[in-house]
């Protein structure tokens, strides 16, 4: 059961604006996200038609036959990149029932993993559905302008918080972002109730466009789960484990899901992860002592492993986690490891 909402809004142009008018402003960011940890973004300048065009380029892709599809499934890619059938990612262990394309950053793979350094397994090429050769630029341009409305965003948290803006930046200067293009296939939850299951993002930060008018994207507050609407072009924000882990649990990452559609509907989302260089550990920021005395400490991940301030470490665990296939194609030996295993 859950109630519906709407979520506080921040305008990024405001931090560009008069003096008073950007200190209440970044005043705000620090609040909500202290709060809540999720808003709704406008003044992003993101134009429109960018997130038609990517909906529509996916919704191209998702129509394909079954067997179109595979021949791009992520079990081809060691580096988790590509298409996920629908089942076939798992959240807290149990089945997501969502389709998706994972996509990163275009790099070449590592030809010698460093045993130091696993997470260098996550570098490599994305893979491309020959079908719809279209989407490969309207994604790869929709990740490069959330990348730039992130980047600013970071700045604005640490002057929030009593940094300098640039207090984030040379751990963001090469970052390693994640789309994932998702559709939610509507059925009749015979299998699970579960689009994906409950979790807290584990990187830095999310920005999130959903497809307008949908629903079922659900964040949990005081123990009850709250249902948020969409507003027309504006962004959902929310912080991951990083920049809690970064402000000593000052910021909120906040528990979320997302329930499936009505059987005969569907829903597009278009999720984008910004996190630091695989090998980078967010700086943590010195609170002022009033910030400080409401920080509530940093836990256990939201899977009850440890968190680890090294990017790639936490992004590695929760890739093997979520994709098992893959992780036993390839990366059996890494669930060996200690320091991924905890």
């Amino acid at each position: 059961m859950s109630v519906s909402t709407t979520l506080p809004i921040i305008d990024l142009t405001r931090f560009d604006g008069a003096p008073a008018e950007r200190v209440a402003e970044l005043e705000r960011l620090r609040t909500v996200t202290h709060e809540i940890g999720f808003f709704h973004l406008t003044g992003h300048g993101i134009d429109p038609a960018a997130a038609d065009d990517l909906i529509t380029d996916s919704r191209a892709f998702f129509a394909l036959p079954d067997a179109t599809k595979l021949e791009i499934e992520n079990t081809h890619s060691p580096h988790f990149r590509g298409y996920t059938r629908v089942g076939g990612e798992r959240t807290q262990g149990n089945i997501d029932w969502r389709e998706q394309l994972d996509i990163g950053p275009e790099r070449e793979a590592v030809a010698e993993v460093d045993d130091a350094r696993p997470w260098e397994v996550l570098h490599g090429p994305n893979l491309w559905p020959d079908q719809v050769p279209q989407l490969r630029s309207s994604a790869l341009h929709w990740m490069e302008r959330l990348q730039t409305v992130g980047l600013r965003l970071l700045r604005a948290w640490a002057e929030s918080l009593g940094a300098p803006a640039a207090f984030f930046d040379e751990v963001f200067a090469d970052p390693d972002p994640l789309l994932k293009i998702v559709r939610y296939p509507g059925h009749d939850r015979s299998v699970t109730d579960q689009g994906v299951g409950s979790h807290k993002d584990v990187g830095a930060l999310t920005l999130l466009y959903p497809e307008p008018g949908s629903t079922g994207f659900q964040v949990q507050r005081d123990g009850e789960w709250v249902e948020i609407d969409p507003l027309p072009g504006h962004l959902l924000v929310n912080i991951g484990e990083l920049l809690e882990l970064a402000t000593g649990g000052y910021l909120t990452a906040t528990v979320h899901r997302v329930e499936p559609p009505a059987a005969g509907s569907d829903r597009v989302s278009l999720p984008f992860f910004l996190n630091p260089a695989l090998d980078k550990a967010l700086p943590t920021i010195a609170l002022s002592d009033d910030l400080a005395a409401d920080a509530r400490g940093v836990g256990r991940d939201a899977h009850g492993g440890e968190l680890h301030a090294v990017y790639g470490i936490n992004a590695l665990k929760s890739r093997l986690r979520a994709h098992p296939n893959v992780t036993e194609r390839y990366h059996a030996r890494l669930l060996r490891s200690p320091e991924l295993s905890r």
